[in-house]
């Protein structure tokens, strides 16, 4: 079956953006020839999924592209009636139900990328198979979580870490299977 898979970053203290959506402090783990895994990880997976918000930032920083939807079938979660652009899905469905419709589909895993809403309502229903978070070495101190909390306790077990050279640490957890 196909799997859910988160692939994120957040600050140290928990933050996957700052005040008013500022990303800015990403660029400070941004190495030449260091993808951090994304290559490796991106071989096996065909759809992405992304929340409008997380959406609208990617594609006023890329100058109105949305990079992913170039490499992958991307679905926008969204509570809006949206047209359609080009590779881009706006779905205003039950979520949920989108991405066991995509799971029952032959193809790659399903990589999910936020926003925090979004990690919250998969959370919820107990989907993500995989949690990849590479943590950036800095403290935003405010900002906008990624997990937000009041979802239900879901147990992991570490597939693997990696530390790099830029100070990023970048933990693999699956989750562990209910016995």
């Amino acid at each position: 079956m196909r799997k859910l898979k988160l692939y994120i970053c957040m600050s140290l203290d928990g933050f996957l953006a700052g005040k008013d959506d500022d990303i800015s402090w990403l660029n400070m783990v941004d190495r030449e020839g260091e993808d951090y895994g994304y290559f490796e990880f991106t071989k096996d997976v065909d759809t992405y999924i992304v929340g409008r918000k997380s959406y609208d930032v990617v594609t006023k920083l890329c100058d109105g592209e949305f990079p992913p939807a170039k490499q992958f079938k991307t679905y926008v979660l969204t509570r809006q009636d949206l047209t359609n652009t080009g590779d881009v899905t706006f779905y205003n469905g039950d979520p949920i139900e989108l991405v066991k419709k995509i799971q029952q589909e032959e193809g790659g895993h399903i990589y999910c990328d936020g926003g925090a809403q979004v990690v919250k309502l998969f959370i919820e229903a107990n989907l993500f198979d995989e949690y990849i978070v590479a943590i950036i070495p800095h403290l935003l101190g405010d900002g906008k979580r990624l997990f937000l909390g009041g979802t239900p306790s879901v147990n992991v077990v570490l597939k693997k870490s990696k530390q790099f050279e830029s100070g990023l640490v970048q933990l693999h957890y699956e989750r562990k299977p209910e016995s």
